[in-house]
């Protein structure tokens, strides 16, 4: 089994109390955020392509979001059991390149906005009003959300997404999204219910892989030169993914299961967590047997996937230097 649990501390956990309490940097912060994503995220119909297009590459650039957001994220379903704690949730870890792209525009946000200190987490919880784009092809989801049918209910339901934020460095370290926020969804939608076929990645009728949305698709300028070689890099290292087992594992059903669940399995979640894959590839701290134990890689094959996740992280660090180079 491919496991990066020994790599996958929370930014949740442990907060320096010497450290003096940010909240009102937290609450400028807030009303920065909200004012942004009411601007560039606001009520539309749910399949409306076009305004999901300008939410997303409004916040994956250079966003009050995305600047607001803490190295790795973790992102999740509002537990059902309201006296759950974080620490007992289960929750997916994100770049912030890969939460913005993705998942924070599937959300649409009315700009209406709480806050409140929760003691028992010891993190500002900030609620945003939302209601979420169900009506979308199923190439502009990450992966098929309706994998989980509770999953997809709760995100075609969903009226409020969640942010956490450690008090002691004013950044937003959990996402979540619930149904259970109090009001109604800002835009009333039909639920859909598609049926999973079992695959993560397909070809469509016109033969394009799908989903486009995690092929870089709308995030990456369409002249950006290395489009091509991020994604014949991405193949090779997917192949020698395959051969580690790593699909056995950091795949969205998780079914290890995982706590803090590490996904893999498409272009754009393995650009995010390219660093820290060849991290525990290259301290042996992978393949872990089903009790746990450290099972290194054959040399062969831990070779290969060194030298082709090496490959993939430069082709990515390349696309998004070129990115930055060429903004408008």
């Amino acid at each position: 089994m491919l496991l990066l649990a020994a790599f996958l501390a929370a930014d949740a956990a442990g907060i320096d109390d010497d450290l003096p309490d940010l909240n009102e940097q937290i609450a400028r912060m807030t009303s920065e955020v909200a004012l942004e994503l009411q601007q560039v995220c606001p009520p539309a119909s749910p399949s409306d392509q076009a305004a999901f297009d300008r939410c997303r590459h409004s916040l994956f650039g250079d966003s009050a979001l995305r600047r607001n957001l803490a190295p790795r994220l973790l992102w999740g379903r509002r537990n059902q059991d309201a006296k759950a704690a974080l620490d007992d949730t289960n929750f997916t870890q994100f770049a912030p390149d890969v939460i913005t792209g993705l998942y924070f525009p599937l959300f649409m946000y009315s700009g209406e906005y709480s806050i409140e200190y929760v003691e028992r987490e010891r993190l500002y919880l900030i609620r945003l009003r939302a209601g979420f784009r169900n009506l979308l092809p199923p190439g502009q989801y990450p992966y098929p959300f309706w994998h989980e049918e509770a999953k997809w209910g709760v995100y075609q339901a969903a009226n409020s997404v969640l942010l956490w934020v450690n008090p002691k460095t004013a950044k937003i370290i959990i996402g979540q999204f619930t149904e259970r926020g109090g009001d109604d969804p800002i835009v009333a939608t039909q639920s859909i219910w598609p049926k999973f076929d079992g695959k993560w990645m397909w070809m469509d009728k016109e033969g394009r892989i799908q989903p486009r949305v995690t092929l870089f698709d709308g995030l990456f300028r369409k002249d950006n030169p290395y489009l091509t070689e991020l994604d014949s890099s991405y193949r090779t290292l997917a192949l020698r993914m395959r051969d580690a087992q790593c699909d056995n594992c950091h795949v969205p059903n998780n079914p290890m299961p995982m706590r803090r669940l590490l996904l893999l399995h498409t272009p754009a979640h393995a650009a995010g967590e390219i660093a820290r894959l060849l991290k525990a590839v290259r301290g042996d701290k992978m393949p872990l047997d089903d009790a746990g134990n450290e099972q290194p890689l054959e040399p062969e094959l831990k070779r290969a996937l060194l030298e082709s996740g090496a490959a993939f992280e430069q082709v990515v660090e390349a696309a998004k230097d070129w990115e930055a180079g060429h903004r408008d």
